[in-house]
C-alpha cells in the first residue's frame, strides 16, 4: 500500500531473481515475446504486460475475499490502468496518495477516494469544501486535532459545505510496553482511547464528516518474510509478523468498536475500516472488524514483491533500456536507467536486470543517471541497438519517469496509455 519498510534484498551484483533456478528455454521465449511485441519502439520505453497484470488482480482478489479491494493509486500512477482494474468486482474505491491527485481523479469520474496521507493544502482543502470538479465522494485524512482546525479553518474562509474525514490509526507493532515499536512513522493515535478522543473532536465540529478509519500495517503488508540468502532474518521477520498480527487483531477491533461507538451516537455510522496492503491481504481481510483492503503495488509485480511466500506475483511493469556501448568483454552499456526507488539508500532500491537472461548490474556504478553498465555471459551476445528488459523496485514510481506506457497483450502491443507524467500531472 502506501509505506514500505527495508528490506535485504539482493546485492545489485547480484543475479537477477528471475533467471534464478529458472528454464533458460523459457526465459530466452519470454525474451522474444517482448521482443516480437516491441519491434517498432524506440528504446527507451516502459511495457506493462496486461496478461500478468490480470493474472495479479486475479490473484490479490482471491487472497482478499471476500472482502472489496481499495485500490492504492500510488502503485499505478496510470488513469486508464487504474479505470481497468476499478472495473473488475474485486475492487472498489481509491487510496490516493494527496489531495490534488484525488481532486483530479474526481474530475475526471471518479469516486469514493480516500487520501491516504494528511493533507496542508489550503488551496486543494478550499476546492473540496467548495465541491469543484465533479460530485464524487472524497475523504481526507488526519490523526491530529490540529489537522482538523486547519480543515476548518480554510472550510470556513472558503464558505465551503462539509469535509469527510478518515481516522488514521497507527498499526505497528508495540513492544517493551509501548516505550518502541515495529512499523513506520505514521499516526501518534495508537490506543482506542486516543482513536475515540479524535473521534470525538471530529463529530464535535461543524462541517466535519467521520466515514471511516484506516490501519496500514507496514511492517506486515510491506516487508518480505523469505529474503532471499537470509534464512535468520525470515525467520526473524516471520516471528516478528506473526507477533505484531496477534496483537493488531485484538487492538484494531478494539480501536473500531471505540470510534463506531462516538459515530453510532452522532449519528452516522462509519462506512468503513480499512486496512491491509499487497502483502497481507490473507490476513486482514480474516478480521471481523476490517470491511476493505488496500493493495496496488503486487499488480504490477516490482521487485520488493519477490521476496513473500504466501505469494508471487507475476512481473506485469518492465522498461527497456538500449545497448550503447561495448566497453569490454562481458559488459554492455545501456542508457539511463537510474531509477531507484525511494526508502533507504540501499541494494534493494535499484532497478533489477530481468531479460535476457544473465545480466546483472555492475557492483561499482549500479544503475546510473544516464548510462548503466550490465556485466555477464549474456552481454555478448547484445550487439549496439539490441535492448535490456528490467524491473523497478518499487511500483508506481516507474511512471514519474516515462510519459506513457505500452500496454503488452498476448504477443502485440495493443495500446499505448498516458501515465499522470504523461498527461501533465506531477503530485509528489
Amino acid at each position: 500500500m502506501a509505506d514500505v519498510p527495508a528490506q535485504a534484498a539482493a546485492a545489485p551484483g547480484a543475479p537477477s531473481s528471475a533467471g534464478a533456478g529458472a528454464d533458460r528455454v523459457e526465459l530466452d521465449a519470454q525474451y522474444q515475446r517482448l521482443e516480437r511485441a516491441s519491434a517498432g519502439l524506440q528504446a527507451p520505453f516502459a511495457i506493462i504486460d496486461l496478461d500478468a497484470l490480470y493474472a495479479n488482480a486475479g490473484d490479490l482478489e482471491r487472497r482478499a475475499a471476500p472482502k472489496p479491494i481499495r485500490l492504492a493509486s500510488k502503485s499505478l500512477r496510470c488513469r486508464a490502468l487504474q479505470e481497468r482494474v476499478l472495473a473488475r468486482a474485486g475492487f472498489s474505491g481509491t487510496l490516493a496518495y494527496t489531495l490534488p491527485e484525488a481532486l483530479w481523479l474526481r474530475s475526471h469520474g471518479g469516486d469514493d477516494i480516500v487520501v491516504a496521507y494528511p493533507t496542508a493544502d489550503a488551496e486543494a482543502l478550499a476546492a473540496l469544501a467548495r465541491a469543484e470538479g465533479g460530485e464524487g465522494r472524497v475523504a481526507v485524512m488526519v490523526d491530529d486535532v490540529d489537522q482538523l482546525e486547519h480543515i476548518q479553518r480554510v472550510r470556513a474562509a472558503s464558505a465551503g459545505g462539509s469535509v469527510r474525514v478518515c481516522i488514521d490509526v497507527d498499526a505497528g507493532w508495540p513492544i517493551l510496553g509501548g516505550r518502541l515499536r515495529v512499523g513506520v512513522k505514521r499516526s501518534p493515535v495508537h490506543a482506542p482511547r486516543q482513536a475515540a478522543s479524535l473521534a470525538r473532536e471530529v463529530v464535535a465540529r461543524e462541517g466535519l464528516e467521520l466515514v471511516g478509519i484506516m490501519a496500514y500495517e507496514a511492517q506486515i503488508a510491506g516487508l518480505g518474510d523469505a529474503p532471499p540468502g537470509k534464512p535468520l532474518r525470515a525467520a526473524a521477520i516471520r516471528w516478528m509478523q506473526r507477533r505484531s498480527a496477534r496483537e493488531l487483531v485484538r487492538r484494531r477491533a478494539e480501536v473500531v468498536a471505540a470510534v463506531e461507538a462516538v459515530a453510532v451516537q452522532a449519528g452516522a455510522p462509519l462506512e468503513f475500516v480499512n486496512g491491509g496492503g499487497t502483502g497481507s491481504l490473507e490476513r486482514t481481510a480474516a478480521e471481523s472488524a476490517v470491511s476493505e483492503v488496500t493493495a496496488g503495488s503486487g499488480l504490477y509485480g516490482p521487485r520488493l514483491f519477490d521476496a513473500y511466500r504466501s505469494f508471487t506475483p507475476r512481473p506485469a511493469a518492465l522498461f527497456a533500456l538500449p545497448v550503447v556501448r561495448r566497453p569490454g568483454k562481458g559488459v554492455v552499456t545501456l542508457l539511463g536507467g537510474g531509477y531507484l526507488a525511494s526508502g533507504p539508500a540501499d541494494a534493494a532500491r535499484l532497478p533489477s536486470v530481468h531479460l535476457p537472461a544473465g545480466l546483472r548490474l555492475d557492483r561499482q556504478e549500479g544503475a546510473g543517471e544516464v548510462q548503466t553498465p550490465v556485466l555477464g555471459p549474456a552481454a555478448e551476445r547484445l550487439a549496439i541497438g539490441d535492448r535490456v528488459y528490467l524491473r523497478h523496485a518499487k511500483a508506481g514510481e516507474l511512471s514519474e519517469r516515462f510519459s506513457s506506457l505500452h500496454l503488452l497483450e498476448g504477443e502485440r502491443i495493443v495500446d499505448e496509455v498516458p501515465t499522470y507524467r504523461g498527461e501533465g500531472q506531477c503530485f509528489l
